[in-house]
């Protein structure tokens, strides 16, 4: 019964730390706005430049999938229990003051894959804390699926995989988008069930023009047509290295009637800047911050929608040229809803990843039962 429970609590624990380490590892932007979040409620964000609290993103995800797939294939059994044991007694009391203090909406352990009230957080926190203190009393009670010798093959591999993804995910977007700004997302309902009271993501969506103040959310969500979108949260920090391609796509745009907004949270001195840098021409709105950040994980990034539903989504490494808008976006493919590509991204990851791993662990496996096939057959020689 002891070795049951050992390693029940062993399967838990790696579960949640491998579901909790990869949706950061596909959005370490995310976890790097939650991370500021805690900064500003301790008071400590002027201390932190983003270039640090990035790293601590991307850190902490290698970290907790790490730590989940060494619990998983029994991996250094006691030091590994006890990092886990280490993590679970700072992180309890910590999620017992969010919880209490409530200086944050939600932890963030889960990013937007699964969000949590900060009291359900506490009680998972409680429940993993137990199931650490069970592994951590007796570790070698874990059931190993990997032999000693090959175990650095899986933490290196593992390693590797998450940094991949964490940068795949910086240059471009998120692997994996759940966030209610994703691809097929229609705001225009969403936005009009909010007008009509009822509970919606988009109860703090709003566009606002900067030249003459006007609200212009309703006239952009009910546009049947295309609508190009810039949003850049701050444009103080926005990467400017494509600007002649933004540049290019609002000549574009206003070649062929397409509307095409910058939504920002920046004031005027920054737009000025912003403008007189980069001689951009297009109309300013001014919306959430907050809400930008959500949208789209990049600054800047360029959404296209149409009739009020987001088709298409760029970062600013992966910006449509010339030669991909050669033509009205009602000829082009791009002009179109991308079919649904979860099932692929799911078969790479188990093409690159887990299967590797797994063909790793069964010959592992095999190579340790003719090891004992043949020691086996030696001591009935000798006896």
């Amino acid at each position: 019964m002891r070795r049951v429970a050992v390693n029940i609590a062993r399967l838990v624990l790696a579960v949640t730390l491998i579901l909790s380490g990869f949706v950061k590892a596909v959005d370490p932007l995310g976890t790097q706005y939650k991370i500021a979040d805690y900064l500003q409620a301790l008071h400590l964000g002027a201390y932190a430049p983003d270039f640090l609290t990035l790293g601590v993103a991307v850190l902490l995800s290698v970290m907790e999938f790490g730590m989940g797939i060494c619990l998983l294939f029994a991996i250094r059994r006691r030091l590994t229990t006890l990092l886990v044991l280490l993590m679970m007694i700072v992180m309890t009391p910590l999620t017992l003051w969010l919880a209490v203090a409530n200086p944050v909406s939600d932890c963030g352990c889960f990013g937007d894959a699964l969000v949590l009230t900060n009291w359900q957080t506490f009680w998972k926190n409680v429940v993993l804390l137990v199931a650490a203190v069970i592994a951590r009393c007796w570790p070698l009670d874990m059931v190993r699926f990997i032999s000693r010798s090959n175990q650095w093959i899986v933490i290196n591999y593992t390693a590797l995989f998450v940094l991949v993804v964490s940068g795949l995910s910086l240059y471009d977007l998120p692997y994996f988008d759940f966030r209610p700004y994703h691809v097929g997302a229609d705001i225009r309902a969403g936005w009009q069930q909010m007008m009509e009271g009822e509970d919606s993501p988009y109860a703090d969506f709003f566009i606002e023009r900067l030249d003459n103040g006007e609200d212009i959310t309703e006239q952009l969500l009910t546009d049947k047509g295309y609508v190009f979108l810039l949003v850049s949260p701050h444009l103080e920090q926005a990467d400017d290295s494509q600007l002649d391609l933004m540049n290019q796509l609002f000549e574009y745009a206003e070649d062929n009637g397409y509307p095409f907004y910058c939504l920002t949270a920046s004031g005027e001195k920054g737009i000025s800047h912003w403008q007189d840098q980069t001689g951009a021409e297009y109309p300013f709105c001014q919306t959430d911050d907050i809400v930008l950040k959500t949208i789209i994980r990049s600054n800047p990034g360029l959404l296209l929608l149409k009739n009020g539903v987001i088709i298409r989504k760029w970062s600013h490494n992966n910006l449509p040229d010339e030669y991909m808008l050669s033509d009205r976006l009602e000829k082009m493919e791009m002009g179109k809803m991308p079919e649904d590509s979860v099932p692929q991204k799911i078969f790479y990851i188990f093409l690159w990843y887990i299967l590797p791993l797994l063909l790793l662990t069964l010959a592992d496996r095999f190579m340790a039962w003719s090891r004992w096939l043949r020691r086996k057959e030696k001591q009935e020689k000798e006896s």
